[in-house]
């Protein structure tokens, strides 16, 4: 196949420090080309693929600072419109920046949802194009907004061999740890709270956008003693994995209906158990009482932390293998593909393309 892949241009792909999104096209990118299909990115020019590169940005937005982000988002979309002639597929990762384009497109486009539907107009703007083909990344995302055209569900994958696997954790300097984004939706205040309230030390790593930098001052910055509980601030892939295979458990106590949760993922790949509050996709994800636990409010949750040491460590690692790896990931978009555009054609005769592996 001849897939164009359209990603967020915030990030670079992949990203230097936080951006799931941004990780996953990375991954469907590299696997996608490692079995001989075609793809060409259009991202940031700054970002590493084995994919044909088109880039519509110098830097990504974040690290340009830009105060104009809808027209470099236009202006992906008019590069898509220009080439979209050539593939058999349009893969879409940005949402609804590219869909009011869709019937400009001289080929089909399919549209991954990546994020959570918490806000009404964003619910009743995909409702205008509830008839173009999308992909959940759990079943749960699509309570948010039932009425659109779901052909599949493909949970997100990540590369596991880069996920160092730790029998036990840090003993010596025991500590529970927090992930990703520092917001009132990721819940980092109420992993503090677990943190205080059991008396564990909490090392979180995590970026602050600029949306977030009132919550920050106001109900997390004065709870940061960098003693037991310590800001590190963002990391990247190495840092981020040595954080997580020494961790006793990965706090994902989110507030909002989590579309996937990367980081869970990431975590159980290491060995370390998941405590996280059952929203959205995190029973989903979590195997409870197997690869952590799922409980629906914080004291409950709380509650759980002396028994984080009963979960078997390699059953985490299991967990993700089994289900939610890189590959398995790309298989599942491959036959998403085809239910699109149909079965590949092959002739016997006059083969030019080198093989595809589905």
């Amino acid at each position: 196949m001849k897939i164009l892949q359209i990603s967020p241009l915030w990030e670079d792909v992949p990203p230097k420090t936080y951006g799931g999104t941004e990780l996953i096209v990375h991954i469907l990118c590299e696997e996608l080309t490692k079995r001989g299909h075609y793809v060409t990115l259009i991202a940031s020019k700054t970002s590493n693929t084995s994919a044909k590169l088109e880039y519509t940005v110098q830097k990504s937005l974040r690290e340009s600072k830009t105060l104009m982000p809808t027209f470099f988002e236009n202006i992906s979309a008019a590069k898509v419109m220009e080439i979209s002639g050539e593939f058999d597929i349009i893969h879409n990762h940005c949402g609804l920046a590219m869909l009011p384009f869709h019937k400009l497109l001289k080929a089909p486009m399919i549209n991954t949802l990546h994020g959570a539907f918490v806000v009404n107009e964003e619910v009743n703007a995909y409702k205008i194009f509830k008839n173009l083909p999308y992909i959940s990344i759990s079943n749960s995302q699509r309570n948010g907004n039932k009425e659109l055209n779901y052909i599949s569900t493909v949970y997100n994958g990540i590369n596991v061999d880069q996920f160092e696997f730790q029998e036990k954790p840090n003993l010596k300097e025991p500590y529970l740890t927090y992930l990703g984004r520092i917001s009132r939706e990721k819940g980092v205040h109420l992993a503090i709270k677990l943190a205080k309230q059991t008396g564990w030390k909490l090392i979180i790593a995590a970026k602050i956008d600029v949306n977030d930098r009132e919550y920050y001052e106001s109900e997390v910055k004065h709870l940061i003693d960098n003693e037991k509980i310590v800001y590190i601030g963002e990391v990247g892939h190495k840092a981020k994995v040595d954080l997580l295979k020494n961790a006793h458990a990965l706090i994902h106590a989110v507030t909002w209906p989590e579309p996937f949760g990367l980081t869970m993922a990431e975590s159980m790949a290491c060995g370390t158990p998941v405590l996280a509050l059952n929203q959205g996709s995190i029973p989903e994800v979590v195997k409870h009482g197997v690869t952590g636990y799922v409980e629906n409010n914080i004291d409950d949750l709380i509650k759980r932390v002396d028994d984080i040491d009963k979960i078997n460590r390699s059953a985490c690692r299991k967990h993700v293998e089994d289900n939610f790896s890189g590959k398995k990931m790309v298989d599942s978009y491959i036959k998403a593909y085809y239910k699109l555009i149909g079965p590949p054609k092959i002739s016997i005769v006059g083969l030019k393309q080198k093989p595809q592996t589905v």
